[in-house]
C-alpha cells in the first residue's frame, strides 16, 4: 500500500539550530513516538528501533535510515526501511526542507512517499494514513517543545 503525506511546521528556532537538532540522534530519539533507539552508524546512516501500533496491530520495527542530497542548513532527503516481523514492513523516504520563518523561527516542510506491506497494509488505507499523520504530529510537537526557548529538554 502506498502512502503520501506532506506538511509544514513553524518551529521556534533559527535554521541552524533546527538543522543541528534534525541531525542529532539523541534529539530524534527523544522526539520519535515509540522510539527505543536511534543510533548514528555513519555521517549519513542511522539504525533505529521503534514500536508502533496501528489499529489492532502492534509491532516493533527495526530499520535503517539514510540521508542523501544533504544541503546544510537547508534540507536533505531521508530514506529508510523497517521490518516489523509478522506485522509487515515499511519503506520509503521524505524530502525535508528548511526556510526562514517569522520572528527568527524556521519553517520545516516535508513530503513523504512510503509503502507498507504485510498485516499493516491489510488494516486499510484510512487507518494507516491516520496513524501516520498522528505519529508525524506527535513527532513535530515533541520537536517543537525541544526547540522552544526556555524549555528544559527531557532526559533522553
Amino acid at each position: 500500500m502506498s502512502m503520501k503525506m506532506s506538511g509544514e511546521v513553524e518551529l521556534p528556532a533559527d535554521r541552524q539550530t533546527v538543522w543541528n537538532a534534525l541531525n542529532d540522534p539523541a534529539v530524534l530519539a527523544a522526539c520519535i513516538p515509540g522510539c527505543e533507539s536511534f543510533e548514528k552508524v555513519s555521517d549519513t546512516e542511522f539504525a533505529a528501533v521503534a514500536v508502533s501500533k496501528i489499529g489492532p496491530v502492534k509491532a516493533r520495527f527495526k530499520g535503517d535510515v539514510t540521508l542523501s542530497d544533504i544541503d546544510p542548513p537547508n534540507g536533505y532527503r531521508i530514506s529508510g526501511q523497517g521490518q516489523g516481523g509478522v506485522a509487515g514492513f515499511a519503506k520509503g523516504g521524505a524530502v525535508v526542507s528548511l526556510r526562514d520563518g517569522v520572528n527568527g523561527g524556521t519553517v520545516l516542510a516535508y513530503e513523504v512517499d512510503a509503502q507498507v506491506g504485510g498485516k499493516i497494509a491489510q488494516i486499510g488505507q484510512r487507518l494507516v494514513n491516520g496513524a501516520a499523520k498522528k505519529t508525524a504530529d506527535q513527532f513535530f510537537e515533541n520537536f517543537r517543545k525541544r526547540l522552544a526557548p526556555g524549555e528544559a529538554p527531557d532526559a533522553a
